[in-house]
């Protein structure tokens, strides 16, 4: 645990990560700590500051080479020469020996790779932060690729894991920090990122995601073969597509990029409302486009290690929150989040409103080429602090999935206006939902539990009547027994006054010629206050 960190530590000295840093934005003290940094002594040498970062980063290990690909997608945050080397974590990993991964595929699969294989390439077709994958050909003649996990890559996403969940603890206790749910984030992060290195569960997921585009002209998913698939092995169809990153090879076939790129944003729509099951690693690494009709393209989707759903309640938030940025409806974002609770119920919905507009009003009807969903974001956070709006986990895979969706649109089409291709969709997507097709299809889902409950109806009804009867009866009793009760006590009181009363007369009675002689001697005064006085004891 110790080691890990004095070898991040050395990786950005050994890199120089320290010059990529804005100095003059930084708070003067760290900006005066950098400059008389003794790391200034070491020379950057002949390498570009983005070849320096990428080479970092693959350095770290496979968290942060995902964090790179990522980052590869934004090149409206980054400059070109550093966007331009990020994108080469995508797919150009540097791999690991062709003979381990032999080893590793005959371990798994309890077999001579003969056996499984009429011929396979050691050189690898790519080479990805987790796994990478090799060509192969099956006994009957069919092309596939073989991906297989990394050797000891638990123990290194380990020790990293550990270092993110030290940092995230340390940001609890910033209560400006508190509300982003930093060990929750990296919680959700950790499940994700460890099912990738259990093959079985995405080559479950690819056969989800094949399912729900069955025939589909949007998107194509190869096949998996299960016979030959195990937790570290998986071998699936092969294609032959163009990489959606290859601008060049794709205006070379004459690609509908503007089709294309609205297609990307439906097939987005479609897997978070329709099928509730998305692709959430969707950078250009994982996408590629079919060389059969490029007017009419159609999207090739790989590597769905990580996915994502939503519960019916953020499904519906979701889509309104999203309408009523379309329609400009900023008051209705304001109530929507402040009925969700991302914010506090106190809250003012017309002060929310006014900041969110003041956020997103320069975003809206605008080709994407002229919104900076960085610069949007960070006045979204500047508000989020003022309101203390909450970040929610699990809405986190995707906000990442949009990010990437943001990126590819940039490179196929950066005139595509985001917001009119997607709303469409959503309204109809609402539409069927509140409507009697989305009634009819509620009723359907919940028949079989209803036939199941149907014979036991009437069973319940009579014990809920029986319930409630007896209760009935209980607060009668209740009732009767407690009018007996204030019954008494006015009798007890009644009994009380006049005691004190009899006392009263008789103690005058037997006192009466001592006092009459008292009363001829005193003044009026005296006489009065006597009498109050033995009145406020009778009364009493």
């Amino acid at each position: 645990m110790i080691l890990r960190p004095l070898r991040i530590l050395w990786v950005i000295t050994r890199y120089r990560l320290d010059t990529l840093l804005p100095l003059d934005r930084l708070p003067w003290p760290v900006r005066q700590f950098f400059r008389w940094s003794p790391l200034r002594l070491i020379p950057t040498g002949d390498r570009s500051r983005g070849e320096r970062l990428r080479l970092s980063l693959e350095a770290l290990g496979p968290i942060f080479v995902k964090f790179g690909q990522m980052l590869s997608t934004r090149r409206d945050l980054f400059p070109g020469d550093i966007a331009d080397e990020l994108k080469r974590l995508q797919d150009q990993v540097p791999p690991f020996p062709g003979e381990q991964a032999e080893q590793l595929i005959e371990e798994s699969l309890g077999m001579p790779l003969t056996e499984a294989f009429a011929e396979f390439s050691r050189e690898p077709l790519a080479s990805a932060s987790i796994a990478q994958v090799h060509a192969a050909t099956l006994p009957d003649g069919r092309d596939v690729v073989v991906k297989v996990i990394r050797p000891g890559i638990h123990r290194v996403m380990r020790q990293d894991m550990s270092l993110m969940y030290l940092l995230a603890r340390a940001l609890q206790c910033i209560p400006e920090a508190r509300r982003l749910h930093p060990v929750e984030v990296v919680r959700d992060y950790e499940v994700t990122l460890f099912d990738e290195l259990d093959l079985t569960k995405e080559a479950a997921n690819t056969s989800q995601l094949k399912r729900n585009f069955d025939r589909s002209p949007l998107l194509y998913v190869p096949a998996i073969h299960w016979e030959l698939t195990r937790q570290r092995v998986m071998v699936q169809e092969r294609i032959h597509g163009v990489p959606v990153a290859d601008i060049d090879a794709l205006k070379a076939q004459n690609t509908d990029l503007k089709r294309l790129a609205e297609r990307g944003v439906e097939i987005f729509f479609t897997q978070v409302f329709r099928d509730n099951f998305f692709h959430a690693d969707m950078h250009p690494g994982n996408i590629f486009v079919a060389r059969e009709n490029p007017q009419d393209p159609q999207y090739i989707a790989i590597d769905c290690g990580i996915v994502g759903s939503l519960t019916r309640e953020d499904q519906d938030y979701l889509a309104r929150n999203l309408l009523a940025f379309f329609h400009q409806d900023y008051y209705e974002v304001a109530a929507l989040h402040i009925e969700s609770g991302w914010v506090a119920e106190d809250t003012r919905a017309n002060e929310f409103a006014a900041a969110v507009r003041t956020v997103c009003e320069p975003i809206l009807e605008k080709p994407l080429k002229d919104i900076s969903f960085g610069q949007v974001l960070l006045g979204l956070f500047q508000t989020a602090r003022r309101f203390n709006m909450e970040v929610q986990p699990q809405l986190v895979l995707l906000q990442k999935t949009l990010l990437n969706i943001e990126g590819l649109g940039r490179q196929l089409y950066p005139d595509l206006d985001l917001w009119s291709t997607a709303k469409p969709y959503l309204e109809r997507w609402m539409k069927e939902r509140a409507g009697a097709h989305g009634l009819w299809e509620s009723f359907k889902r919940q028949a079989p539990e209803l036939t199941r409950q149907l014979p036991e109806l009437p069973v319940l009804a009579h014990r809920a009547l029986s319930q409630t009867e007896k209760r009935g009866q209980q607060l009668d009793d209740q009732t009767r027994a407690l009018s007996g009760v204030q019954t008494h006590l006015r009798r007890q009181a009644r009994r009380s006054r006049r005691t004190r009363i009899g006392l009263a007369l008789v103690a005058v009675a037997l006192a009466w010629q001592p006092m009459a002689n008292w009363f001829d001697g005193q003044p009026w005064q005296i006489l009065l206050a006597a009498a109050v006085g033995a009145l406020l004891l009778i009364w009493n």
